[in-house]
């Protein structure tokens, strides 16, 4: 099962999008789309620090990990839940993964799985550490019970080479079409395009 794109959006408005490295609250370097060295590589610990020269470029590595992220996240989840769930409930569940990497061990899954739908939408509730985490476990709730999906812009904020965070003004609004078109892979070259390119290559190497 995979997330619908309101469910990518969703969680990426949680997130936000910072474009290169940052510390998070507990001081883990983190990039783009909540992506932590845990999660593979890129290692944010190791790339360079400060807003990249090139904003767009940045914003899209940034989608690119996440997509390869996301994965994983997904299949967590699908492992984790043995009951049928509706689209935005696995969306729910994905995003609250992803924030807290718990799924296998959370309540609310135990809940779920034992067919107590309104207990387990009650347990997203049950992790709110750091405080701040508060609006995003009801809107995970509200999406799980409701399919009620937040909206709005999604911001990408801007970091100094010390990996610090600013909130006072985002750098860019990316409207959801803007996520979701970048949400999609860059199609490779196929056919004469992709031999083309391949022997513009080649003459370049020898000149």
């Amino acid at each position: 099962m995979k997330m619908t794109d309101r469910g990518l959006v969703a969680l990426i408005r949680h997130e936000g999008i910072v474009p290169a490295p940052y510390l998070d609250v507990r001081d883990v370097w983190t990039f783009g789309i909540g992506h932590t060295g845990a999660a593979g590589d890129p290692n944010p610990s190791s790339m360079k620090r400060g807003m990249p020269a090139d904003l767009d470029q940045g914003i899209r590595k940034a989608f690119d990990t996440f997509r390869a992220d996301i994965a994983r996240y997904e299949r967590d989840v699908c492992n984790a839940i043995a009951v049928p769930v509706e689209p935005h409930e696995f969306d729910a569940l994905v995003s609250f993964h992803y924030n807290t990497g718990a799924i296998h061990s959370a309540r609310l899954t135990q809940l779920l799985n034992a067919g107590l739908r309104d207990a387990a939408a009650e347990a997203f509730m049950g992790w709110l550490k750091p405080g701040a985490i508060r609006p995003r476990r009801e809107a995970e709730r509200d999406l799980f019970r409701h399919g009620r999906y937040p909206e709005g812009t999604i911001p990408v904020w801007p970091v100094d080479a010390k990996g610090r965070v600013s909130f006072a003004r985002a750098a860019r609004l990316l409207s959801e079409n803007e996520a979701l078109a970048l949400l999609q892979p860059v199609p490779e070259p196929a056919g004469w395009l992709a031999r083309l390119c391949i022997f513009l290559s080649s003459l370049i190497k020898r000149s």
